[in-house]
């Protein structure tokens, strides 16, 4: 499952893509995101932090200023939003890229059975999050999203 932060960043991000695709967006608050998504503020301020150091929104001072995106939805990677956010998305620390650690109980890697088996789904949920950027959760209107609620039966 993803965090609640992870959940509140979406939201957000969100919030400043459809604010970058108007004819002349402008840098939006913290406020006026978390009026927009729906999200506390006094959580927004720390995410927007992590997402601003990530390089994916910049922060402008002044009377005029608040958060805007400075990549393209197409270029924002959920899996990299993921780990900045949540850390590793690997189920177990044998598996991960970036955090790879060997597990304290195992004996050999290459036999153990957990292992196999969590590889097999965890590549198979990498193929998937990996491929998907915030420009496939823009594309997910409420039509979209009324039939994807029908559909889990929701």
């Amino acid at each position: 499952m993803i965090t609640q932060k992870m959940k509140y960043a979406l939201k957000a991000l969100l919030v400043l893509a459809d604010e970058a695709a108007k004819d002349q967006p402008e840098p939006l608050t913290i406020e006026q995101i978390a009026k927009r998504s729906g999200t506390p503020k006094r959580f927004l301020e720390h995410i927007l932090l992590e997402v601003r150091n990530a390089g994916v929104i910049a922060s402008i001072r002044g009377r005029s200023g608040g958060y805007s995106l400075i990549k393209k939805p197409a270029q924002i990677s959920l899996s990299e939003l993921l780990r900045t956010i949540d850390g590793p998305i690997a189920p177990l620390p044998c598996l991960s890229r970036r955090a790879y650690q060997r597990c304290e109980d195992c004996t050999d890697e290459a036999t153990c059975r957990i292992r196999k088996v969590f590889a097999e789904v965890f590549w198979s949920y990498l193929v998937i999050i990996e491929s998907l950027t915030l420009e496939d959760m823009l594309r997910q209107g409420p039509e979209a999203a009324q039939v994807t609620a029908q559909i889990l039966g929701e």
